[in-house]
């Protein structure tokens, strides 16, 4: 089962490493940016690890979960930008106490937002995707799993909702290609959906689980295991098909989760580990120069 308590296992000390930033395959280093910079904003940092977070059209509103330092115990969160300060993150009206839940995002519209939760695994372990819908007063609704084939006898994770109303998800379910892959599902007009692994090169014999896919369709960054930790790969639409163009220079002694690309999929937002007493935070990179500079929103400015 791919989950991420499987990633806990990774988790090394507050260490730099100086390695060399190369794949297996030797593709990496080709994606010439700056450094990433942390960017988690003071009041939503703490000393666990804050990852995923997913932003409301107007920059107002935010929605993250929260792990302890060992990347266990999810727990979703949501601030709110008031007069110009993050207020104190609290769990949103749909979280269920005491249960794992994690990767929250929201849809274009903002009219649902999508998520995992284990509240139906007695074992509190296979975590499946879940959404919520917002009414016109801004309450969400009562969450609502979704029904197979979407969800599986293993866990599902990062669930990225489409502006044409399709899903993006990774999942170890079987028949796959290895250890996890990423799979594309497709509502049916009969309340039915249709779920495709989207096949080489986003899916191989590795353990690829997460992924995040540009508003236009044309880039799509994976978190992958290849063998050492998991890291971020960076994908091109070319025709047809899809192109790597390499592994983002993140740090390698530690794993990368949780990317979330700008509408133009010029800048990528990620967590990774930062300091001891700060863990896990968000960090920014640019995969392409002329990145808005307005992503992600700033509270207060």
């Amino acid at each position: 089962m791919i989950s991420k308590l499987r990633i806990s296992a990774t988790m090394q000390a507050w260490v730099w490493l100086a390695l060399a930033c190369a794949t297996t395959d030797g593709r990496a280093g080709d994606i010439d940016t700056a450094a990433a910079v942390r960017v988690t904003p003071d009041a939503l940092s703490s000393g666990e690890y804050d990852s995923s977070p997913t932003f409301s059209q107007d920059g107002k509103e935010v929605y993250f979960f929260r792990a302890d330092r060992g990347f266990g115990r999810y727990r979703l969160l949501t601030s709110r930008c008031v007069e110009g300060r993050w207020t104190e993150p609290v769990p949103p009206s749909f979280a269920t106490a005491g249960v794992s839940e994690a990767d929250p995002a929201l849809s274009a519209d903002g009219r649902w937002l999508y998520y995992v939760s284990a509240r139906a695994d007695p074992a509190g372990e296979r975590l499946d995707i879940w959404r919520v819908k917002r009414n016109a007063e801004g309450e969400w609704s009562e969450p609502e799993r979704l029904p197979e084939p979407v969800n599986s006898t293993d866990s599902q994770l990062l669930p990225r909702p489409q502006p044409d109303g399709r899903l993006l998800f990774g999942s170890s379910r079987p028949g796959g290609m290895g250890q996890g892959d990423i799979h594309l599902a497709t509502p049916g007009t009969d309340g039915h959906w249709r779920v495709e692994n989207m096949g080489p090169p986003i899916s191989t014999g590795a353990n690829e689980y997460e992924a995040e896919l540009a508003r236009d369709g044309n880039v799509l960054v994976t978190v992958a295991d290849r063998g050492t930790r998991s890291q971020l790969y960076v994908y091109v639409r070319d025709g047809a098909t899809w192109r790597e163009r390499g592994r983002v220079p993140a740090r390698t002694d530690v794993f990368q989760v949780g990317p979330l690309l700008s509408p133009d999929g010029r800048r990528l937002l990620f967590s990774q580990a930062d300091t001891e007493a700060r863990s896990g935070e968000w960090f920014l990179i640019d995969l392409e120069k002329n990145a808005d500079p307005n992503w992600p929103p700033r509270c207060g400015g």
